[in-house]
Formats: structure tokens, sequence, C-alpha cells
């Protein structure tokens, strides 16, 4: 499998809680689809203190993962969203 592009898009988006509308983290977007799994490389501020779980509310978010031999958040469905 090929890994993501290293080179990172132009376009970010903010990833927040569906729960409490709190701020997770920019991430580096490619594509025009929905959020299902964000690569550590391509965050580009991470909020959180501790991972894949919500500062605001304390939830978890999302699980973490190896998506074609890169380190990424796969994303928990209805958990978060990118505005």
């Amino acid at each position: 499998m090929a890994k993501p592009n290293k080179r990172l898009p132009g376009r970010t988006v903010d990833v927040l809680c569906c729960r409490c509308g709190t701020r997770l983290f920019v991430y580096h977007k490619g594509g025009k689809g929905s959020l299902v799994k964000c690569f550590k490389e391509r965050i580009a501020k991470d909020f959180t203190e501790k991972p894949c779980h919500c500062p605001g509310c304390g939830g978890q978010f999302a699980r973490e993962t190896l998506v074609r031999g890169t380190p990424a958040y796969k994303i928990i469905g209805g958990k978060a969203v990118a505005k």
C-alpha cells in the first residue's frame, strides 16, 4: 500500500467534538469527503491533552491505529466533525 502524500494539502479544517463543540485540532485535509481518519503528521495544531479524548467533555472521539503503515486517528462515527 502507498503511504499518504508527504506534501500537505493547502486547506485546513477545524475538527470539533460533536458532544460539546470543543476544538480538538486543526488538520490539513485533502479531498471533499467526510472525516474518517486523521494522519498524525497532517495535524497542524493539537488541542487535546490525552490522545483521542476531548479536553472539554472527556469523551473518546477516535482510536489510534496504523493506516497504510502511518500512525493515524480513526474517527468514531458521529463523535467528531470537520468545519
